[in-house]
Order: structure tokens, then sequence, then C-alpha cells
């Protein structure tokens, strides 16, 4: 029987020239511009007219393209060496998109389509589970496809996590540092809707502060903040922003609990720009862990969900 695994993610800029490509698709997302057509198409041109030129602006600083990208890329290669699978990936809003991969896999037998998203939310999950399953109707094989909706609460992904705060941390004290989770923020409004992304990232927190327990790992403090908020609505607290204004003469460690593969947000905002909040600030060690990326329990969790997770 032939199977093959796709990496679902959000997608980036594989050059300069897809930077108003990405925001253009981001912003014609239902789920992420909650307005019927025409009017989201209308809101969608003038955020990214608005956006592009920052934006390209940002991606040249980290080399002309998304993180996410080569990432992406390393990962499906070291997952196709441990499951009995090919390894492909797609993207919601830039190439390589999930008609152009479904093409592909017709001959195949099985498709376990797993989300780079570990918490489900309308606007990531939702949004690329949907638009796959679309394509793959239209071309056929929609039967054949496996999915699911999380996995935030997986051991192994968990513990993938400590692992990478235990690199940020190094041999240094975690008693003398301040923890935070950083995840991508949500309009309140979405999460008023019913959306449990919000519950889930502080079930994750939970799930990691336990790990952290198990391996006898003390922070001082440990906090959860929300990043990347847009426009005047009010989206959910603590912004990471105000969370860094507390911080003042403090030891900090970020993870980026909503992100499976570093991108831009993890790279150019929180290594960057919130960087310059915490010199600002006065905070005396400022740190950010990586997400998991290739890390071998990483690798791991998405083996054992392919193999007993998916339905």
């Amino acid at each position: 029987m032939k199977k093959a695994i796709v990496l679902m993610n959000m997608g980036g800029p594989n050059n300069l020239d897809e930077v108003e490509v990405f925001l253009t698709n981001m912003f014609n997302d239902k789920y992420i511009i909650g307005v019927p057509q025409p009017i989201r198409a209308m809101i969608g041109f003038f955020i990214t007219s608005m956006r592009k030129k920052e934006a390209k602006e940002n991606y040249k600083a980290l080399g002309g393209m998304s993180p996410i990208v080569g990432h992406t890329k390393r990962l499906a290669r070291r997952l196709e060496k441990i499951v009995d699978a090919d390894v492909f990936y797609k993207m919601r809003y830039t190439p390589p998109f999930a008609k152009d991969v479904l093409e592909h896999l017709k001959p195949y037998d099985e498709i376990y389509a797993i989300p780079m998203y570990p918490h489900y939310s309308s606007t990531t999950t939702k949004s690329s589970i949907e638009e796959f399953e679309k394509w793959a109707k239209k071309l056929g094989v929609k039967g054949k496809i496996r999915t699911l909706d999380s996995y935030y609460d997986h051991e192994l992904y968990n513990k993938a996590i400590v692992e990478r705060i235990k690199e940020s941390l190094g041999y240094d004290n975690p008693e003398e540092f301040e923890l935070i989770f950083s995840a991508h923020g949500l309009t309140q409004r979405t999460i008023d809707k019913g959306d449990p992304y919000q519950k889930h990232i502080l079930a994750n927190v939970e799930c990691a502060k336990k790990e952290l327990e198990k391996q006898g790992i003390k922070f001082k403090n440990i906090h959860t903040a929300y990043q990347s908020r847009l426009g005047p609505m009010e989206w959910i607290r603590p912004y990471m922003d105000d969370k860094l204004h507390e911080m003042k003469d403090k030891k900090v460690i970020v993870y980026p609990i909503s992100f499976t593969v570093d991108n831009s947000e993890t790279q150019f905002e929180l290594d960057i720009e919130y960087k310059e909040i915490a010199d600002e600030v006065g905070i005396k060690d400022y740190r950010v862990a990586r997400a998991p990326n290739h890390n071998q329990y990483f690798l791991e969790t998405l083996k054992d969900l392919f193999e007993n997770r998916c339905a």
C-alpha cells in the first residue's frame, strides 16, 4: 500500500516577489477576514497595500525569504527517513499549494494530512484542512485523506518544547529566569465565537510545565503572552509587548509556543522587534528559544501521529 504524508503549514514567501502573493492570499482567507466578498477582497487589498513594503524589508533582513521554507523542507526530508511513507509539504498562502501537491498524490492509496498547527483554530487548522479537502475532492482523492485536529498534549511534542527551552538556557540556572510562552494572537471576537485556540494554548502551557517539573527544571516564574496583533480590534491578552514591560531588570527566555517551525514571527518579530523592546525596557538577558523544527522528539511526534492518531 502506497502512503503519503503531507505536512500542512501557513507558508511564507520563497522570495521577495512572493511577499505580495503571501499577503494577498492570507487576507483573502474568510477565516482571517471574516466578512463576505467582495468586501473581504477590498479589505485584503487595502491591508496588503499598506503592509507589503514593510514586509519586504523584514524578509530582506531574513535573507530574502521566510525561514519557514527551509525548515519545512528539512523536516520533510528527515521525517521521510523514519516513516513508511513518502513525505510532502504544502503551504496555505504560498507555493507549493494544495492543488499542485495533490496532483502528485493521485497514485497513493492513503494520504495523511498533518497540520503543523498543534492547537486547533479556524484561522489555521480548519482553513488548511478545508482547502486541502476542497482540492482533493476536485481531483477525486478526498476519500484517501486522513487528518487530525490537534496534538498540543502529545508527550513527545512537549518533550521537544522542553528540549528547545533547555538549549536556550544552556548551563545557566533556570531559577534566575522568567519563562514566557509567546503565542500568535487572535482577535477576541474570534475566541468569543467559540474558537478553541486560546484554550489549547493554555492547556499546552500546562503540559509543558508538567514536563519541566518532571525534568526538575524550575523557572522563577512562567507566563503566557500573545504576539502579532494587527489593526484596531481587541486581541486576546496579555499582549507580548505589555508582558515585556513587566520584566525590567530581569532575565527572560521566550518560547514560541504556537509554532512548530521557525518563521518570520519567531526569527524577526521575536528575535529582532521584541528584542528592541527588551533593550528599551532594561531586560538584563533576553533569549528566544527555537521552535521544534527537526528536533528528534518532534520527528517522533509526527511519526506517532502518522501511525496512530490520524483518522
